[in-house]
């Protein structure tokens, strides 16, 4: 029987409190600063040695490289009116449907979200839908607002790059793309559209009013085309190298240095300007999640969650697939899929777990968040978003909607994943 020490307590305790502290942000605080303070914590009450926390933070260098990459490039198609444009451009093919402007709002937040990130979606495409349904006078902009943070989620794991989740948990056994798309397109595909429908639903009523029809679409500037063409070349090469099983994150951030570069050349002086409004407090925060994972591994709890698993996989391999989907995306929930999916990622990692267990973990992490505000980083910064717009959606009314949306978009996924080989 394993005999719980003093200083696992204080490393639970402190972790615990520094994960409340990123979901409730206490004197609205940035999420960084408690995930930062937990993980000096750790360090300086003796309970995480320096070494081991340098090399939790090593472990997340990918991690760091891949979002720094993809903040650069969302914040340079933002400042060249990328986002506005697609918004605008999708409010005026709506010709005053509100319903068709659901659908395109969820296709285009699709487009982003799988080849830009569920964080791209929520940080970048929120502040232009908000736009264009105000320019659709829109008297019930929430419909359009909500497709932002939901397809966020449902989408996140048709690539590799559409969640910074997904490098997690696999962390350096990434699967090739050629591999990763068949294991991961088809419960995708079901992903969105159960969404879809589930959240149309939950909106009939509010998508019975009328919008503008004569809502006009600003040209695209030069700048604006290159961000667009830009971001095309990432996705190729993002792809390129996942199939040939390279490492994300510095192609990413190279790819986001250069396209920042090319469109900033014939006006360097606004460098500056663009790098401040990236939110490069989302490092620090991802940073002090992996020391403070490192600390929980010292404890043991991760070695002792996965002889459970590993116990329940030679029992049945598929009902512990289920049970651990079903786990990580309800815990996602009440600690934020961040701590949760570096955890979840730990244990399948050093247990080597099936791949079908792997693939459920991945699904619940990317998906369970769909049911709370609590739930994802993606889900945080649509807040902050919306708070911007002098906007808001209470946790209670995301909620009752997540409740609908979440659990037949999550089993239907992990149903399809766990029937295809």
């Amino acid at each position: 029987m394993a005999i719980i020490t003093e200083g696992a307590l204080a490393t639970w305790g402190i972790a615990g409190l520094a994960t409340a502290g990123v979901i409730t942000r206490p004197f609205r605080w940035p999420e960084a600063i408690w995930a930062v303070a937990g993980a000096i914590a750790v360090v300086a009450f003796g309970l995480l040695p320096w070494t081991d926390a340098v090399a939790g933070l090593h472990k997340g260098l990918d991690v760091y490289l891949f979002l720094a990459g993809m903040m650069l490039l969302a914040e340079v198609a933002r400042r060249e009116g990328l986002f506005d444009w697609l918004a605008a451009l999708a409010t005026s093919h709506a010709d005053g449907s509100a319903s068709r402007l659901f659908l395109l709002t969820y296709i285009v937040g699709a487009i982003v979200t799988v080849f830009l990130s569920n964080d791209a979606t929520a940080v970048v495409l929120t502040p232009a839908v908000a736009a264009a349904v105000k320019a659709a006078r829109a008297e019930q902009p929430v419909p359009y607002l909500l497709v932002c943070a939901f397809i966020a989620n449902a989408a996140s794991f048709v690539l590799p790059i559409s969640n910074p989740a997904n490098l997690v948990i696999y962390g350096n056994h990434m699967p090739p793309l050629l591999q990763w798309l068949p294991r991961y397109l088809l419960p995708s595909v079901v992903s969105i559209a159960a969404t879809y429908l589930a959240l149309r639903w939950t909106q009939r009523r509010l998508l019975t009013q009328t919008l503008a029809k004569d809502v006009a679409v600003p040209p695209l500037s030069n700048g604006g085309k290159t961000a667009a063409a830009g971001i095309a070349a990432t996705a190729v090469v993002l792809l390129v190298a996942s199939a040939m099983d390279i490492h994300l994150g510095l192609p990413t951030c190279l790819a986001g240095i250069a396209t920042a570069v090319i469109v900033l050349v014939p006006r360097p002086l606004q460098t500056w300007s663009i790098l401040k409004d990236i939110s490069w407090g989302v490092l620090p925060l991802v940073a002090g999640l992996f020391v403070l994972v490192e600390a929980l591994n010292q404890t043991g709890v991760i070695g002792m969650i996965g002889i459970l698993l590993s116990h329940a996989a030679s029992i049945s391999a598929t009902g512990t697939a289920w049970a651990a989907g079903a786990a990580v995306a309800v815990a996602s929930n009440l600690a934020n899929n961040l701590p949760v999916g570096l955890i979840a990622g730990s244990v399948v990692q050093n247990d080597h777990a099936v791949d079908h267990i792997v693939r459920a973990v991945l699904i619940g992490v990317d998906l369970g968040p769909n049911l709370s505000v609590t739930g994802s980083l993606a889900t945080i910064l649509w807040l902050t978003a919306l708070r911007r717009e002098d906007l808001t959606v209470g946790f209670g009314t995301f909620l009752k909607i997540g409740a609908v949306v979440m659990p037949p978009a999550l089993v239907l996924s992990i149903a399809t994943a766990l029937l295809t080989r």
